[in-house]
């Protein structure tokens, strides 16, 4: 049985260069990050592409734009998308993307910094 998911080209933002073609089952947007043949990517942009068909336009396949990263250790899942870092801190950006200001490269883990939320 095929999936219904999109043909998704992978492009090395830097470079232009294509990684390859695969089949997703999910949606990246940027801030995402991706694992593709044991490598971690960081998803800069997504671009859709649409070929005309009688009836109109449909989309056709995805390209994301990546850059590779370092694998990620600590992520949590708040309110449906991912963050990285350690959210009980006060510090934490809550973001896919920056950790925190005062430690963004981490870990979190025995952080000088460390300032647990307040309730």
């Amino acid at each position: 049985m095929e999936s219904d998911s999109l043909l998704t080209e992978i492009i090395l933002s830097n470079s232009n260069q294509s990684l390859g073609k695969t089949k997703l089952d999910w949606m990246p947007q940027p801030g995402n990050y991706l694992e593709l043949k044991g490598k971690t990517y960081t998803v800069l942009e997504r671009h859709h592409h649409y070929q005309y068909k009688i009836g109109g336009y449909h989309l056709h396949k995805i390209s994301l734009h990546v850059q590779e990263s370092r694998p990620l250790k600590e992520k949590t899942l708040i309110e449906g998308r991912w963050i990285i870092g350690d959210p009980s801190c006060y510090l934490n950006a809550r973001s896919e993307i920056l950790r925190c200001a005062v430690n963004p490269e981490g870990p979190c883990l025995d952080c000088f910094h460390y300032e647990p939320i307040e309730s």
